[in-house]
Order: C-alpha cells, then sequence, then structure tokens
C-alpha cells in the first residue's frame, strides 16, 4: 500500500454474493471494479462531499483510466476489503490507489485517474476539499 496519503487508508467491508462469481465460482473479473468504485465513492462521501449537490452544480467525477492487477481469486461468501487511498491530486484529477484484500493477503490492486468534469465534458476543478488534499497526498 505504498504511496497513502499519511497513512490515509478508507476501508469499505464488502461480502461476496453467489450473485458476484462465475461459473468457475470465483469473483467475475469485473466485478473488483465495481468493488473498488463503491470505495472510492464511499471515500468521497466519508470527506463529507456530497456528489448530488456537484451533479446540481453541472460538475461531476469520471474516471479516465484504470491499471488493476489480477492477483488471486476471491470466491462466494468471502469477507473482503477495499482499501482506498490518494496517491496525486491536481487541479482538475486525483489519482487513487485501491486494493481488494482478504484479511492481509491483496487480491486486486488497481491505479485509477478521476478527473472533474463540468456539463459541457471539459475539465473542471475538484472539488476544494479534494485540491486542499495535495500537500498530504504521495508522502
Amino acid at each position: 500500500m505504498s504511496g497513502a496519503a499519511g497513512g490515509q487508508v478508507h476501508r469499505l467491508p464488502i461480502r461476496v454474493y453467489y450473485e458476484d462469481t462465475d461459473m468457475a465460482g470465483i469473483v467475475y473479473y469485473a466485478n473488483y471494479l465495481r468493488y473498488i468504485e463503491r470505495g472510492r465513492s464511499d471515500w468521497v462521501r466519508g470527506l463529507g462531499i456530497d456528489q448530488l449537490a456537484m451533479k446540481a452544480e453541472g460538475v461531476v467525477f469520471a474516471v479516465r483510466r484504470v491499471e488493476a492487477d489480477y492477483i488471486a481469486p476471491a470466491r462466494f461468501d468471502d469477507a473482503l476489503e477495499v482499501r482506498t487511498w490518494l496517491q496525486s491530486v491536481g487541479s482538475a484529477r486525483m489519482i487513487m490507489g485501491q486494493e481488494v484484500c482478504r484479511d492481509e493477503t491483496v487480491l486486486f490492486r488497481a491505479d485509477v485517474t478521476i478527473v472533474c468534469i463540468g456539463a459541457s465534458g471539459r475539465a473542471a476543478r475538484l472539488p476544494a476539499k479534494l485540491r486542499s488534499m495535495s500537500g498530504d497526498a504521495a508522502q
């Protein structure tokens, strides 16, 4: 978990349900992206950032890039934890580090670039609360 901003790692528990698995009984690969989306959304909510209010003001977050590594499988009924931390932040984008773990075993790891866009589809400034975290990121 290198690069966690000031040691601040958000943790979200996830349970693997039957609907999450494929015919082999392991978590279908695309579901890890759903899990980390939940982790990022919960992280933002925990910061007090209201994404519905942002949308009403014409600004939203969008995933620009995902670099993912599938390390080991998760299976039905596993208790997992999504770990999310800020790696770097600029005026209109941030890079998040994320892991899906079972106990202390990392099963999936991703670096996710998030951009802030306005109604026109062009870059917009991140909320001030996120921009102010730039001093804490990537330590």
